[in-house]
């Protein structure tokens, strides 16, 4: 498996000074938030674009994705949902990034049955625009499809082999869901996974990898076991929690844990 870090436990860090971090730490590549405050966003022009992707090639570093904050499920008209997707599609396409990442975001009254299918509708219409650029569509499971069982619900609609699945660790443990569980639904349309480390359930401020609850090593055995070899993303929710120790001091011992979890589990 190969070993990443999303720049959400950087904020604000210029692209060069991201993938020094990458470099010097032996990570073999970054995901990108691409919220209009971080350096890497849709509004980019095209001669921008250019000069991000290259960085990436003269670094030797891949990127793994960009984590947009899309929201599929949400009530409202689907307009400005497609075109927000499209956009990080286009973005996507031009950095060279094979996935896009979205969040399920239903609620507000909705019915289950009402999220998954307007969640479905959406990534569906999406997906050929994806299939055009070359590029997969990924669901996290967050916030009102948190588990592999509920994300499944609308994949299982969609069916289409451009939109697939993210799986964040803590979200799946919150939602009460084994690895095995997990794995075992998402594992036909998996593309990347999320890892981190959070206290407890009450207590979700990022900790090093190894000094909290989430279940890693049970996740990394199953990958394994299964012979997955995608990528690890380590998610650092730096950006939401000031108090949080800064990432860049924490990368080796980070990779380190996760290197000891692929040995033993081998």
């Amino acid at each position: 498996m190969k070993l990443a870090f999303s720049t959400l436990g950087v904020p604000g860090l210029s692209l060069p000074d991201v993938l020094r971090l990458a470099t010097a730490h032996g990570y073999h590549g970054v995901e990108l938030r691409t919220h209009p405050e971080e350096p890497v966003h849709p509004g980019l022009t095209p001669a921008e674009r250019d000069d991000a992707a290259a960085a990436f090639k003269a670094a030797g570093v891949e990127l793994l994705g960009l984590a947009g904050y899309a929201r599929v499920a949400a009530p409202g008209d689907d307009g400005p949902v497609l075109a927000e997707i499209r956009a990080l599609l286009d973005l996507a396409r031009d950095l060279g990034a094979p996935y896009v990442r979205v969040f399920p975001g239903g609620g507000d009254g909705q019915s289950p049955q009402e999220a998954d299918a307007t969640a479905a509708r959406r990534l569906g219409t999406a997906a050929e625009h994806a299939a055009d650029r070359g590029v997969r569509i990924l669901l996290e499971t967050h916030d009102s499809h948190r588990t592999g069982a509920a994300a499944m619900r609308v994949l299982g609609l969609v069916g289409h082999r451009q939109v697939g699945a993210l799986w964040d660790v803590m979200h799946t443990w919150l939602g009460g869901e084994q690895p095995s569980e997990t794995f075992a639904a998402l594992s036909p349309h998996l593309g990347y996974v999320q890892v981190k480390d959070i206290a407890s359930a009450g207590d979700t401020a990022p900790l090093p990898l190894g000094a909290g609850v989430l279940p890693l090593a049970e996740c990394v055995e199953v990958l394994s076991r299964h012979g997955w070899d995608g990528w690890l993303c380590w998610e650092y929710e730096k950006r939401w929690y000031e108090e949080a120790a800064p990432l860049p001091g924490l990368l080796d011992a980070g990779r380190e844990h996760l290197a000891r979890l692929l040995n033993d589990s081998a």
